[in-house]
């Protein structure tokens, strides 16, 4: 039914991630200071940019150590 992805659809699916990543961080930046600057307040799109990237920084953090740990001499 599913088959492994190859290089090619692998790094297809990684840039079109990456692409979808910085698009959603922009909007989430951009709706933050508009918001801002509306209310004067911290709301809600600047949580969801800041908890996108500590997800994303803690997973990244964990997957390097989780990976390089049976390298170790």
């Amino acid at each position: 039914m599913f088959k492994k992805a190859d290089e090619m659809e692998m790094h297809i699916t990684l840039k079109s991630g990456r692409i979808a990543w910085v698009y959603s961080g922009l909007f989430l930046l951009i709706w933050s200071v508009f918001d801002f600057v509306q209310t004067q307040r911290l709301g809600l799109p600047l949580i969801l940019l800041l908890s996108q990237n500590i997800v994303f920084w803690l997973s990244q953090l964990i997957i390097k150590k989780r990976v390089t740990a049976g390298n170790e001499e």
